[in-house]
């Protein structure tokens, strides 16, 4: 038998198919298609989904069950995006517009923070941790609390939103439509933003070479290139992001005191010049004297789609225990 994984971003959508120990037979990614409805959506993911089955000479009846990642609030019955700014999903029926692209196969759906925190620790960096904390940062900013060696799902069954502590009262407005949460200046797409605004400003910086003095094809990754190639004006850039991401990641670490705090998505593979300053500058934040450790998600840029693949096993009960 095969999972489907979906990861569903702001960006792109990734889909991937796996075996039963949860390697990746093959997978596929394609942009996010902006203005489109739900059930279009779903459609699409129908289609990337049967690219890979025929392309890897599998049929649709190997197809176990299928998991998707979504960016926002679902239900206590896992049927209703109740909310996915990034996405424009509210209120929007994806377990129900999945099921018909995918008849007769389970689906289940899980926040993406929280599926990628559960291949974390099934298999990655959060593996045998009891007390820790999961970012994930991309498009927006996710989370999730590892207490008791078990994804906290909050008193109301809502889980955690990291991403929208507020930080900076007089900041920028978020997707939430609060001002000044964590996602507004702590995600990839506040890099991206400041990134296009050096490029408007007709700056000299590397940001402005890389894409060609064009603000469109400036992305995050752009500013985070120039910052290792020793531009001044992406360091300045970098150095303010950090400070935000830090107070964040010290707010979260002063309520719960975890064991370790893994980096997820997109930004999780900037490197050094992002974990050794980060580290230094929570543990400067945080009341306790102990200091914190912070890695990068083992899983990568998979680990959303990974995470709704095994989740989806194991509510159908075909695997309880995942080995990696």
């Amino acid at each position: 038998m095969i999972y489907v994984g979906i990861d569903i971003g702001g960006t792109n959508i990734k889909t991937g198919i796996f075996d039963s120990d949860f390697n990746i037979i093959s997978k596929t990614s394609c942009p996010f298609p902006k203005g489109q409805t739900s059930e279009r959506i779903c459609e699409i993911i129908r289609e990337e989904t049967m690219k890979l089955m025929r392309e890897s000479g599998k049929d649709y009846d190997e197809i176990a069950a299928a998991g998707a990642a979504v960016p926002g609030s679902i239900d206590s019955a896992g049927e209703v995006v109740i909310n996915a700014h990034n996405l424009g999903f509210n209120n929007t029926p994806l377990k129900k517009q999945l099921s018909d692209c995918f008849p007769g196969k389970t689906i289940v759906l899980e926040n993406d923070a929280d599926a990628a925190a559960f291949a974390e620790l099934k298999a990655g960096a959060l593996k045998g941790v009891k007390t820790g904390v999961f970012l994930t940062i991309g498009t927006g900013i996710g989370g999730s609390l590892i207490i008791g060696g078990e994804i906290f799902r909050g008193g109301r069954g809502n889980g955690a939103e990291p991403g929208h502590i507020i930080i900076d009262y007089y900041g920028e407005k978020c997707t939430c439509g609060n001002v000044g949460c964590a996602e507004s200046v702590c995600s990839a797409t506040w890099l991206k933003k400041q990134g296009m605004k050096l490029v408007k400003s007709g700056s000299d910086s590397l940001v402005y070479v890389k894409s060609g003095g064009d603000p469109e094809k400036v992305s995050a990754k752009t500013v985070i290139d120039s910052v290792k190639s020793g531009d001044t004006s992406a360091i300045r850039i970098f150095n303010e992001y950090l400070e935000y991401l830090a107070s964040a990641a010290a707010s979260i670490a002063n309520l719960i005191d975890p064991e370790i705090i893994v980096i997820g998505g997109g930004i999780s593979s900037a490197g050094d010049i992002l974990y050794i300053p980060l580290r230094i500058k929570v543990n400067e934040k945080t009341f306790f004297d102990e200091e914190y450790t912070i890695l990068p998600a083992l899983m990568g840029n998979d680990a959303g789609m990974t995470g709704a693949a095994m989740k989806a096993a194991e509510i159908t009960g075909d695997r309880y225990e995942i080995q990696k």
